[in-house]
């Protein structure tokens, strides 16, 4: 492993915590996971088993401490490996088309989904704790949380693709061969 990239990613996971612990609540104390859309684009600059790996495991160990859903930090913890590794199938998927600018986000809102899919199954079915619905919070806290990470991946994936090339990063995130 590298340490730089090992250091840009602990920045990803810093940054995503302050934006988690910063976001408003919206239903049933649930909020937006905004560590997901730093969690997506670690896994697009640094696309490697071994990153992803410790990547799922620190987000889901800090969106674990800064839930405010009962139940969340085992939901959290579940659900983020799940979530990296079939964001990162998608990725090795998409591999031939990801030079065109809507590729990452539109990964970004389907790993959304299934992470608010899964988010949701071990809340509502496995804890049992909320009353909700799971169609109801998937439509009022999933779909806006897939959203505003369409946007932000649209937005920050140029910005730190660029950067990366400029420090010598972009050889360190190449996955390989």
């Amino acid at each position: 492993m590298n340490i730089r990239v090992l250091v840009m990613l602990s920045l990803f996971v810093g940054i995503g915590a302050v934006l988690h612990a910063v976001a408003p609540p919206f239903f049933f104390g649930m909020r937006p996971d905004m560590m997901l859309a730093m969690m997506f684009l670690g896994i697009l600059l640094f696309p490697k088993p071994s990153y992803v790996l410790l990547l799922s495991l620190a987000t889901g160990f800090i969106s674990a401490m800064t839930t405010t859903v009962p139940g969340g930090q085992l939901a959290n913890i579940i659900d983020k490996p799940l979530t990296a590794f079939a964001f990162f199938a998608l990725v090795l998927l998409t591999k031939k088309i990801s030079h065109q600018k809507f590729v990452q986000p539109a990964l970004a809102a389907i790993g959304t989904m299934i992470s608010g899919s899964i988010f949701l199954g071990v809340v509502l079915y496995i804890i049992g704790l909320m009353e909700a619905s799971f169609g109801l919070m998937f439509v009022t806290v999933v779909l806006p949380a897939a959203a505003f990470n369409v946007l932000f991946v649209a937005i920050m994936y140029p910005i730190a693709r660029k950067i990366l090339r400029r420090s010598n990063l972009a050889k360190a995130a190449q996955p390989a061969s």
